[in-house]
């Protein structure tokens, strides 16, 4: 980290004075803190940073649409972006660096009519506290048939679709996986053995680090992070195949600070600044070609991937049809 922040002093030319940018960031609160306090101090720009859960940050940004009080939404699961991106609440701008990305990067800038691009990759899977399993004399869950076991009655976390851009990736994962039908009948079983269901997609890999409860619903790249503090807990992604979120970043249409948005959005893109993400212990795939891979972030190639469409899912009217129905179908029963 210091040597990243050196780097970046050497490299930076301080901004006017008092130089603004209103970020709402939707990446972990170490990676969101270490963005803040480096790049303001490397540029001289005043970052004023708003943690949110992509769910939510896309609410505040329909809300504020009139009057927008954000420059740039940085990081959180691409799919809220693609539907920012849809309504217009997005610029359309086209970086000089988008052929140093990697083609899911710019795949999701082009889908979007370039008013969004992909930052980051990683894939959705299981949290399990090994420690947890053993004292229960539980198995690890190696696959989404797993789950539905008795055995794991009320001892799994998972986010709530409408506020967590983890959780809507598992609906649509499963849709995806099996069709809309048996995927429901799929989250209606899974529902009996949850013990709670989280505002946060955070929430629950560190719930199972805490030995709050025993298994989560999460993206594996969360889990790494833990265990260097010392938790117990473990990964794994299941056996049938998953989804991959797509993490992107947005310059907000009607930016008070528009020519600032454009600078941060620009190192942003670079293969320096993504790697803060691992220097905050945080483990996606960069999306910058050159960056450095840090040897915590998971193995893509040993995971089985569905096809994932991130276009059908990522549009507005997908995206609430299928959160109402998991409300109506899936929430709203007993446990």
């Amino acid at each position: 980290m210091a040597t990243l922040a050196a780097a970046m002093l050497c490299a930076g030319t301080p901004a006017a004075a008092q130089e603004q940018l209103n970020i709402i960031c939707s990446v972990q609160a170490e990676w969101c803190n270490l963005i803040q306090t480096v790049y303001g101090k490397t540029t001289g720009v005043k970052v004023n940073m708003s943690l949110k859960g992509s769910g939510e940050a896309l609410a505040q940004l329909i809300a504020e649409r009139a009057n927008p009080k954000t420059d740039i939404w940085f990081g959180g699961t691409g799919d809220p972006h693609l539907q920012a991106a849809e309504q217009g609440l997005s610029l359309e701008y086209k970086s000089a660096s988008l052929a140093q990305l990697h083609d899911w990067a710019q795949a999701q800038a082009a889908q979007s009519n370039y008013r969004t691009v992909g930052i980051y990759s990683g894939p959705l899977g299981f949290g399990y506290n090994p420690e947890l399993l053993a004292k229960k004399k539980l198995a690890v869950p190696k696959s989404w048939a797993d789950l539905l076991k008795p055995d794991y009655k009320g001892e799994i976390q998972v986010a709530n679709p409408a506020s967590s851009g983890t959780a809507y990736t598992m609906v649509a994962t499963l849709v995806q996986l099996w069709g809309e039908d048996k995927a429901f009948d799929y989250m209606k079983a899974l529902h009996r053995n949850i013990q709670t269901y989280t505002r946060s997609g955070t929430g629950p890999i560190k719930a199972v680090a805490r030995g709050e409860t025993t298994v989560s619903i999460s993206f594996v790249h969360d889990g790494p992070g833990e265990k260097l503090q010392g938790f117990p807990v473990e990964t794994i992604t299941p056996a049938e195949g998953t989804g991959a979120e797509i993490g992107s970043m947005s310059i907000i249409k009607g930016a008070r600070n528009l020519e600032a948005a454009k600078k941060f959005y620009e190192w942003a893109l670079t293969a320096q600044a993504q790697q803060f993400g691992a220097a905050a212990k945080q483990f996606q795939l960069p999306s910058n070609k050159g960056a450095k891979v840090d040897p915590n972030v998971p193995d893509f190639k040993k995971i089985r991937f569905i096809k994932y469409d991130y276009a059908k899912y990522g549009a507005s009217a997908e995206r609430r049809r299928l959160i109402a129905k998991w409300e109506k179908e899936v929430n709203s029963l007993p446990r």
